[in-house]
């Protein structure tokens, strides 16, 4: 099947379809061994599609749910780090988290190498709820809360989330903000400290089970309902399913 280049390359998790297409203007993709050109097609199938001279493969898509442990990276970019998300998942496929979570933080972290998935759960336009419990410094009141609820201005901008205090220094936070460090940010703003931060929630996906370095397929259920979130009006989300079971290091 016939589909532009920079689709084809954000499907197999070369890069999102912006940095595809900037890959293709500089020269670095080929279709049968000739410069590919921007708005052109392929057939993944039967062309040898290479960046760099290294052939692209139309992969089966993978879909994983992951608990990332404190002190992992989630960036790939960083070839100093001793401690990336990739590592702690062994299969073929080659997989990359959606979002940041930071090194000091841990809970929920979703990895896939469907590039064009990924970037529509990414993008602020879809407001896809992520949420966290977090331990801070000082105790909160329930006015603390209301103010939360009513919005805290970061850095000029208002942001505002759904929170529950769990205890006097624990708060279940609900946000779908993407901007870096955004919770810790929003306490910080309010003269308070996160001292420990767990991601819970991606949407309605849970923890559940899973312990820090262990990781799960997504069930077609999960999945489904995870495209359903970020899927263009008129369209339907259709990522490839495969089955759901739990791996421990």
């Amino acid at each position: 099947m016939l589909q532009r280049i920079q689709k084809i390359l954000s499907a197999a998790g070369i890069a999102s379809r912006r940095k595809s297409e900037e890959l293709i203007l500089q020269g670095r993709v080929r279709v049968n061994g000739s410069v590919a050109s921007i708005g052109q097609s392929a057939d993944s199938e039967k062309d040898i599609i290479t960046v760099d001279d290294t052939v692209v493969y139309a992969e089966r898509k993978r879909y994983l749910l992951l608990y990332k442990p404190k002190g992992y990276v989630t960036t790939t970019a960083d070839k100093f780090a001793e401690r990336k998300v990739t590592d702690l998942v062994g299969i073929q496929e080659k997989v990359y988290p959606v979002g940041r979570l930071d090194a000091d933080a841990e809970g929920l972290l979703i990895m896939t190498n469907d590039g064009e998935f990924a970037n529509r759960l990414m993008h602020p336009r879809y407001e896809v709820e992520k949420t966290y419990v977090v331990k801070l410094r000082q105790k909160m009141w329930p006015e603390d809360a209301e103010m939360v609820k009513r919005g805290v201005f970061v850095e000029g901008r208002k942001v505002a989330a759904r929170i529950k205090l769990l205890q006097k220094d624990v708060a279940e936070v609900v946000v779908h903000e993407g901007r870096h460090k955004i919770v810790k940010r929003l306490f910080k703003a309010m003269g308070n400290y996160v001292l420990r931060i767990t991601r819970t929630r991606i949407g309605s996906i849970e923890i559940g089970k899973l312990k820090p370095g262990m990781w799960r397929e997504l069930s077609r259920e999960e999945i489904s309902r995870l495209g359903m979130l970020v899927k263009e009006p008129g369209k339907h989300a259709r990522p490839d399913f495969h089955g759901n079971r739990v791996n421990k290091l």
